[in-house]
């Protein structure tokens, strides 16, 4: 334990910390009494209380933070019971949620989940209200954004899928037309969906039109009481023992040394800035370096047996996931004091809070690149960026968007973009069709006047068909949906593993790329099928002969057959089972390309 009490603190240091960090102070000194009675002396309905229910301390931490890095269950109760943010992460990237698995304390665990999830969707109610307000001042637009998965993986490249967001916007309305709904059955699911949402102050509605179906799923997006909220959202016992024996992976993307620089094009010696025409619009050409893809995992709160199954050879993932360009193993030794912590003179870097945090740091470097126009009819800022701030509420390749379009990018509108996804696959994004001017779509006029153009979108956009079943919410299609660190949790478990362990410690390829460990409850079911096709795909990536469970006894019998006395039955033998190689080999190749899909889908998975 840190020594927390006065005596070791210094006056001068003390003083200041009172005055400057009350709360965090009195959080450092186990003072659940004093700090109720600060908290109930705040007026949180004043903008100034809540900022001081947010403000970070010396070293990047709010109070909640600190109590929950700390592991105070009390404190960390007090805190969340008077509103403080639970979506909040510290100076190193790390969640409330992150630091609350590293104490290893499953109270404390369940707690901040539930609290992050009741006031994430409260951030969605109130977040999309008002994305729809800020949209009803802008002039209303179609436009349709083309995306293009690309992947290096052999064989991904083909079966990458594509689609085009066809958009609506007329006042606070936006309709959202999609085609690709996911995997099924190890194909791309294809359909015809349309997003509505409506805003209605102070609360949203959102529709999910199936055109295939004629069925129409309505949901009135507002708030709902805190006590109710709780107990819709209390994750279940078998959850919280999932995230308290997996490793804490965070994905970031460090842009503090980005740089953009136009692309040249010519021979050498008569070099110019290049452009190309994208969609009928003259852009230049920007390439983005030195962005660093960061992944962060965390293992302080395992067993040691935990920790011994982490060491296993490498395996197929890792070559899916690519390799760093960096690896840095991490582990403080010696723990901060009260007196430390609070002067802003003293460097605690290398200390830790609680209990050591051991820590692995992987850092792959990432480009991208722009088509920039200066005379493109719609504005970024204004008209663009509400639509991916809505979409990005769900999906995380919109989020991913969204953080590389509020980077410091260069004058011109991003016609085209390529970014990185995940190590797997890039997407190409690019802007078409605005206001409809190159191919008409119903429901939208295009209007010219001072020789500008102009886009009217009608009511009827926004309207179902009479004939379609209007249903709840509830009964929509539910998707498996989380952010991104949880999303690819396991895999990067996989790709951060040492070698040094036996064969049989190895993880297949299959149970690598699950969302979650695949002995923990709540795990998909993995049928006959799927099983085939992670064997399948396991060979492919180790190099090993695949042959299906349900044939394994063919090419045994084959080779029994044969003895050094009858070599007739041995060539025989030989030319039969060559045969039966090369239906395997088709067989196999084909039963790839199914679970590369299912590789690819994961990667894609909305958060």
């Amino acid at each position: 334990m840190s020594d927390r009490s006065p005596e070791s603190f210094s006056g001068r240091w003390e003083d200041q910390a009172q005055i400057n960090y009350p709360l965090h102070y009195l959080i450092w000194l186990q003072e659940h009494k004093l700090l109720e009675d600060k908290l109930n002396s705040i007026n949180f309905n004043d903008p100034a209380g809540q900022d001081k229910l947010e403000k970070l301390d010396l070293r990047g931490r709010t109070p909640l933070m600190l109590a929950i890095t700390l592991g105070d269950i009390d404190a960390t109760r007090l805190l969340i019971n008077k509103g403080a943010n639970v979506n909040t992460k510290n100076d190193e990237g790390w969640t409330a949620l992150q630091e609350a698995i590293a104490t290893g304390n499953p109270e404390i665990v369940q707690l901040v989940m539930e609290h992050r999830d009741y006031q994430r969707h409260t951030s969605r109610a109130t977040g999309i209200s008002k994305i729809l307000k800020l949209l009803e001042e802008s002039p209303d637009f179609y436009v349709e954004m083309k995306w293009e998965f690309i992947s290096w993986v052999p064989l991904v490249s083909r079966i990458c899928p594509s689609d085009t967001y066809k958009i609506f916007k007329q006042g606070s309305k936006v309709r959202i037309d999609t085609t690709l709904m996911g995997n099924d059955q190890n194909n791309w699911a294809r359909g015809n969906l349309s997003y509505i949402f409506m805003g209605q102050s102070p609360s949203a509605t959102f529709l999910e039109v199936d055109h295939d179906s004629h069925r129409v799923f309505v949901e009135e997006i507002q708030m709902i009481p805190l006590d109710q909220g709780i107990e819709v959202m209390r994750p279940s016992e078998d959850t919280v023992a999932s995230r308290l024996s997996t490793p804490i992976v965070s994905f970031d993307v460090d842009t503090k040394k980005i740089s953009f620089e136009r692309n040249k094009s010519g021979i050498w010696g008569w070099r110019q800035d290049k452009t190309e025409e994208i969609n009928g619009y003259n852009c230049k050409v920007f390439n983005a370096s030195n962005v660093e893809f960061v992944t962060k995992s965390r293992t302080e709160h395992l067993t040691e047996a935990e920790k011994t199954t982490l060491n296993c050879p490498k395996n197929p993932i890792q070559s899916i996931l690519g390799s760093s360009e960096e690896k840095l193993p991490y582990k403080s030794d010696l723990q901060v004091t009260m007196a430390e912590y609070f002067d802003e003179l003293i460097d605690i870097r290398g200390k830790y809070i609680r209990k050591p945090i051991e820590q692995t740091t992987k850092i792959t470097k990432i480009k991208a690149n722009l088509w920039l126009s200066e005379d493109y009819p719609l504005s970024l800022k204004e008209q663009i960026m509400p639509i991916v701030d809505l979409m990005a509420i769900t999906s995380s390749r919109f989020a991913k968007l969204k953080d590389f379009i509020e980077m410091q990018l260069p004058s011109g509108f991003p016609v085209k973009i390529e970014i990185p996804l995940y190590h797997i696959s890039n997407a190409q994004i690019t802007f078409g069709n605005v206001y409809a001017t190159d191919k008409s779509v119903e429901g939208v006029q295009t209007l010219e006047a001072n020789g500008k153009m102009f886009c009217v979108v009608e009511d009827s956009v926004f309207i179902p068909p009479r004939n379609y079943v209007v249903l709840g919410a509830e009964q929509r299609r539910q998707n498996n949906i989380d952010n991104d660190e949880e999303l690819l949790q396991f895999a990067v478990r996989q790709s951060l593993l040492e070698t040094g362990a036996e064969e049989d410690q190895q993880v297949d390829i299959w149970e690598a790329l699950q969302v979650q460990r695949p002995n923990t409850p709540n795990d998909l079911y993995l049928d006959p099928a799927d099983e085939e096709l992670q064997r399948a795909i396991h060979a492919s990536l180790t190099e090993c002969t695949y042959v299906p469970l349900s044939e394994q006894t063919l090419v045994p019998d084959v080779v029994s057959n044969s003895t050094p006395d009858n070599l007739d039955n041995d060539l025989d033998a030989v030319l039969r089972l060559s045969m039966e190689e090369n239906r395997q080999a088709e067989l196999q190749l084909r039963q790839e390309e199914e679970m590369l899909a299912k590789v690819l889908q994961l990667s894609l998975t909305d958060k």
